[in-house]
């Protein structure tokens, strides 16, 4: 099995993550305050097909619960994700989970 590594690319605002050595995909992110806007997941498609984008996306999101941050789930995949994990659910503001089309 190869070697999976996400980490927080402050500099570029976006969480990657790395497969053996290589940058397989990451997720982009906007700071606001105590929320955290992801706009962007993307998966080379080299590295497609590997479940490396629910991944990398579990990370993030296991990230933003221990920072206490709040997530603002612009990019699709993101959005998706949370749908189909309710436990995640709670990261996103209750007052803008309509807009998103998530649960209230």
């Amino acid at each position: 099995m190869s070697e999976r590594v996400v980490r927080d690319n402050e500099a570029e605002q976006r969480f990657e993550i790395w497969v053996d050595g290589e940058l397989a995909g990451f997720a982009r992110y906007q700071p606001m305050g105590a929320d955290y806007a992801f706009t962007h997941t993307e998966i080379d498609d080299r590295f497609e097909g590997q479940g490396l984008g629910s991944v990398l996306v579990r990370s993030v999101l296991d990230t933003m619960r221990d920072a206490g941050a709040r997530v603002l789930p612009y990019c699709p995949f993101v959005r998706g994700y949370v749908e189909r994990h309710p436990e995640y659910l709670d990261l996103v503001p209750a007052e803008q989970r309509e807009k998103f089309e998530l649960p209230v």
